[in-house]
Order: C-alpha cells, then sequence, then structure tokens
C-alpha cells in the first residue's frame, strides 16, 4: 500500500479523495454502502443559516457527458445541522473528517453561519466557502464572480472562524487565477475548484427547457478538460494548496488532476450512478502508485511535464 496521506497546510488528510458538496447529502445514505470514514473527507451539502427548500421542480436534466441540475442549495439550515441526529452529530459519533460547505445571500448571512458552526466546532475539520451564490444586495451578481465582492465574503468569514477554510471558486470567470489570489489574500487557506458551469437544456417537443430554473449548473465528465485547465491554472498562480475537482469519473482522472497541481480531489457526479465511486477512486489511485512504483501519493502532485 502506497503512502496516501496529503498535507493541505492546516488540513491533513488520510488519503486525498473527498466527495463534492451537494453530492453526497450528509453521509448517512452512504454509510450503508461502505464505511465513510475511509474517505480523506466527507464535503457535505451546503449549509445556510436558515433552511431553504430549493429551487421548484424539475430541478435536474441528464445531458451528453453530464448532468444539469437547479436544486437551489436546498438544505436544513445550520440548527439541523448542528442537532439533528442525521446530520453533523451521526458524522461526529463515527468519525468522519467532515468538511461543511457554506453559503449565504448577504456577506452577513456568511459571517453569520460560519460563527455558528465556529462556536460549535467539534467535529468539523474545515469549512468550504461557497462563492457561486447571488448577492442579493448587489443586484443579484455571484460573490464568485466579481473580485471584490469574492475577497469581502472571504475576508467576513475569515473573521469569524479559527477553522481552516477552503473556498470553491466558480469557473464562471474571465480569469480564474484573479480570483485564486484575491481569496487567498482575504485568507483562505485552501482552494476549492470548479463548481458548475452554468448551461441549459430544451425538450425541442415541448420546446420547454427541461429544468424549471431554465437555466442550471453542468457537472460530470464534459466538463473536466476545462476543470483540469483552471486547476492548473490556479496551481501555477499560487502556493494555496488546491482541491481539483470536475468530471472525476475514476482513478485516472483523479491522477490528472494531481498531476496538474492538485493536492487533494473531490469526486461528485459519478457518485449517482455509482455510489462506491470515491472508494474505487481511492483504490485505483493506490494501484496507479504500486503500478509506478511511487512510495507516496504527494510525489506526483504538481508533476506534469511540459
Amino acid at each position: 500500500m502506497a503512502d496516501l496521506r496529503v498535507d493541505l497546510g492546516k488540513l491533513k488528510l488520510k488519503n486525498p479523495v473527498m466527495t463534492a458538496s451537494g453530492t453526497f447529502g450528509y453521509g448517512v445514505e452512504y454509510h450503508d454502502y461502505f464505511d465513510i470514514t475511509r474517505l480523506g473527507a466527507v464535503v457535505v451539502k451546503g449549509i445556510a443559516v436558515e433552511p431553504s427548500h430549493g429551487n421548484p421542480t424539475p430541478r435536474v436534466a441528464e445531458v451528453s457527458g453530464g448532468l444539469l441540475n437547479a436544486i437551489g442549495l436546498q438544505g436544513p439550515g445550520v440548527d439541523k445541522f448542528l442537532h439533528g441526529k442525521e446530520y453533523l452529530p451521526f458524522l461526529r459519533s463515527i468519525g468522519a473528517t467532515v468538511i461543511v460547505n457554506i453559503w449565504g445571500k448577504t456577506i452577513e448571512e456568511y459571517r453569520e453561519v460560519a460563527a455558528r458552526l465556529n462556536a460549535e466546532s467539534a467535529g468539523i475539520a474545515a469549512l468550504e466557502i461557497n462563492i457561486s451564490c447571488p448577492n442579493i444586495k448587489e443586484g443579484g451578481a455571484a460573490f464568485g464572480t466579481d473580485l471584490k465582492l469574492a475577497h469581502q465574503v472571504v475576508a467576513a468569514v475569515r473573521r469569524e472562524t479559527a477553522l481552516p477554510l477552503i473556498t470553491k471558486l466558480s469557473p464562471n470567470v474571465t480569469n480564474i487565477a484573479d480570483f485564486a489570489r484575491t481569496v487567498t489574500d482575504a485568507g483562505s487557506d485552501m482552494i476549492s475548484l470548479i463548481n458548475t458551469i452554468t448551461g441549459m437544456a430544451i425538450d425541442a417537443e415541448t420546446r420547454r427547457p427541461r429544468i424549471a430554473n431554465v437555466t442550471g449548473g453542468l457537472s460530470g465528465p464534459a466538463i473536466k478538460p476545462v476543470a483540469l485547465r483552471m486547476v492548473y491554472e490556479v496551481a501555477q498562480a499560487v502556493k494555496t494548496p488546491v482541491i481539483g475537482m470536475g468530471g472525476i469519473m475514476n482513478g485516472e482522472d483523479a491522477i490528472e488532476f494531481m498531476l496538474a497541481g492538485a493536492s487533494a480531489i473531490a469526486v461528485g457526479t459519478a457518485i449517482f450512478s455509482d455510489p462506491y465511486a470515491p472508494i474505487k477512486v481511492i483504490d485505483e489511485i493506490n494501484a496507479y502508485l504500486e503500478r509506478h512504483n511511487i512510495g507516496s501519493v504527494t510525489e506526483i502532485i504538481g508533476a506534469l511535464k511540459v
């Protein structure tokens, strides 16, 4: 067995494989399939100050090479997450490494949810800030597509918590490296990317959008080349540890992201077609390292030959 441990600065993981927020729920259902403590980390579905019912249905459409979704960040809210037995208490009880994805519609909402989680942080390894949300006080502009707003929200969260911070970048920007530098300057300890790419699907027979929200986020194999390119650019631009995601379906995909500069990776859409996908990725990374006589997974991080 190769050494799969990775060091992301303030966050140390037993292996580089985590789940992408929104694709693994809060872990309880998947624990029936396998021991989820085998994962490097469980990244839970987004948590906000208040409960959210999400968008109207239909909210998901399968498209060529991936999935289009507009779930709308449905979630239980921070109080229920902290105290509901099927949420953080369950994850604490089994000893999972937990990363909590957080979001808000204003900077104050981000600040408040971070403060609440910081106050009851036992069992929480890190926070992941989702900055792809629209800022309702700024005319709906997404925090993650405006450099000033991105800096402000990360800085606000940083002031509220001592927990390690990961900022999840939006791919819907012109220069991803600028945003990586901005959130790092604001206090983010790590960067994860990419979030979904905005897209849409149409039913030609009904002449209607295939999801009620009209547009949604594209994920899955179709976005992998874009994700790889952005991970590579960010890894070249900052020294901040990078967590790569976007179309990772197997161990070979994961290896590619690490060669591009990711210190860890997240499996998302693949879980919908195979609940065991993250565990298979761990095993396939190990098999690759053994096949190439590599003792530690850290040896392949950023080892792309160009």
